[in-house]
This record gives C-alpha cells, structure tokens and sequence, in this order.
C-alpha cells in the first residue's frame, strides 16, 4: 500500500522529476518485496507456525540466552534462516529506499525524487512514513531472526525482556544510519538487475532449501 502513496505523490505535481521518482520507487519496491516475502516464507516453514510468539519462544534459551537458534535448528540446518536473514536484511533496505538503495530521491539526478514540491507538514509526513517503515521492518527482523525479546537474565527479570527487544530494533536502525554514511549509491540499472538476478533466485532457492529440509528431517 506505501507504493501507491509515493506513485501519486509523484505523480500529482506534473514534475518530472517527482514522476520519475515515483515510478522508480513502485519498481523497486515490487521488485524487492518479492525476494523479501520470500525469505519470511523460509522462516515460516522451517518454525512450522504463523504465530511470531511461537516463532520466538522457538529461539529461545541458545548460547546464554542472547544468540538465537535460527528456529530451534543448529548445524548446517540452520543454513536456510541465516540464507533468509541476508536476503531479507538486503531487502528491507531497498524496501524502505534507504542507502545505497535510495535511487527514488536521489539528489544527484533527480533533486529529491517523489517529495521535490513538497514542503512543511506534507514533507514531514513522508519523512515519518519513511521512518516507521524502518522502524517496522527493524521490529519483524528482530522477531524472526534475532529471538525477539529473549537475551540474558529476562528468565530471572522478565522485565528485561522489552529492553533486549528495544536494544535489538535499535541495532538494526543503527545500521540503517551506519549504511547511510559508509556505502555509496548504486545506479538503477544496477539496483533492478541486483533485484531481479541476484536476490530473487536466492530467495526462490532458499525456499525449496527450507522446505526439503522441512520434508526429509522434520
């Protein structure tokens, strides 16, 4: 739903440069997106369930309580759900058009992309949009991947629980900003054939690992 705010958005200005970042960001994000659902899929078959609470309870109590168990898997069984934590990492950041993926608003070709007419609270309002987004997938990733509220001593102080769970989305939005400042952008051909070659084949691959796993040792 987040494609067709920007789209218009983009597109209601009669800029160039705003329907130009418009169309790119409903392109990068249906392409991305694709290789993201495909790597919780991954997850959600090697852990058996749809409910993230069992998801991770299923992580619960590896390696002092702090590293999870990648879905009660250990060994090479695990290689489908840190496969899948990769891919879903790389896509979230294109999902949420930050860094180097930011090609819809990249100021080097396009002034600001989507949002160039926008100013004052409209301009805000895509700005929090952008930021919840991250915050949202920072929030799945750590339920997934990194054994949510579980860490060290929530067994004897539960109340920790919540702190470990902020302390791991804070560690996923500190990398977002870390990327910012470190990796430079790609060009657009190269972030779709990155999309298209490279993390849906892997993502597709991932799967039927996770399942054949699922079907001969579950």
């Amino acid at each position: 739903l987040g494609i067709y705010g920007i789209v218009v958005g983009g597109w209601a200005w009669n800029s160039k440069y705003s329907l130009l970042g418009g169309l790119r960001s409903s392109a990068q994000m249906i392409s991305y997106e694709l290789a993201l659902s495909l790597s919780v899929i991954a997850v959600l078959i090697q852990a058996g369930t749809l409910d993230l609470t069992q998801i991770v309870e299923l992580q619960k109590g590896a390696y002092w309580g702090f590293i999870p168990k990648w879905n009660v898997f250990s060994g090479w069984m695990a290689v489908p759900c840190i496969i899948a934590f990769a891919i879903y990492l790389i896509s979230a950041i294109a999902e949420t058009n930050r860094v180097p993926f930011d090609l819809p608003e990249a100021e080097t070709e396009l002034v600001a992309g989507f949002h160039t007419e926008y100013s004052s609270l409209k301009f805000a309002l895509f700005f929090m949009a952008e930021y919840v987004n991250m915050m949202t997938v920072s929030v799945l990733a750590t339920t997934l991947f990194l054994g949510g509220w579980n860490g060290p001593w929530v067994k004897d102080l539960p109340w920790l629980g919540p702190v470990w769970f902020l302390a791991k989305v804070f560690f996923f939005l500190f990398l977002y900003i870390w990327l910012r400042g470190t990796l430079p952008r790609f060009r657009y051909d190269q972030l779709m054939s990155f999309g298209w070659k490279v993390l849906l084949p892997a993502a597709l691959f991932n799967v039927v690992l996770a399942a054949a796993i699922g079907v001969l040792f579950l």
